[in-house]
């Protein structure tokens, strides 16, 4: 079975279900979740994406993000896409919610209602290869050079997310 996203309006009342690539190709707003994770060094520990993802291939990212499946929770979403990716649970919070639109160069459109969780957790992750390329822990003021140095290198999002909340 293809994996689904929930529709949604802009006060993320759902209003349908749909194929995630078949959202994504019609740029419908479809509900998700991004996670970041930091150490006792105020650190946020960053994924590197797979290189075969069907769209931001290998660019750098939060701790994780994903969309809830029909009737799982935002937290509860957060909370197996933490453990699916990065291969450890910890305590999520929810700081705040914003939608955001971006079209890829592959015809894809991102247009999501997305919730942003935080964490904490000193240990390095245990990697799913199969949606992680690498991870690392970085201070925000050397990650926030680093994007003015080198935008291309991040996802549109995690950027967003990033200039918003922290």
């Amino acid at each position: 079975m293809q994996e689904q996203v929930i529709l949604v309006n802009e006060q993320d009342e759902q209003i349908g279900l749909m194929d995630k690539m078949e959202a994504h190709e019609k740029g419908l707003l479809h509900r998700a979740f991004s996670v970041f994770i930091f150490n006792a060094q105020d650190e946020l520990l960053l994924q590197q994406r797979a290189l075969h993802k069907y769209h931001s291939a290998g660019l750098w990212t939060n701790t994780c993000c994903s969309h809830p499946r029909e009737g799982e929770t935002n937290l509860a979403a957060a909370q197996r896409r933490l453990k699916e990716e990065m291969g450890f649970e910890t305590e999520l919070n929810l700081l705040d919610s914003f939608i955001y639109k971006a079209k890829f160069d592959n015809s894809l459109t991102e247009h999501e209602f997305d919730y942003i969780f935080t964490g904490r957790y000193e240990n390095n992750p245990r990697i799913n290869a199969d949606e992680v390329a690498a991870f690392k822990w970085v201070d925000l003021d050397s990650l926030k050079l680093d994007i003015a140095k080198h935008p291309e290198q991040y996802t549109v999002w995690f950027k967003i997310a990033l200039e918003r909340f922290f």
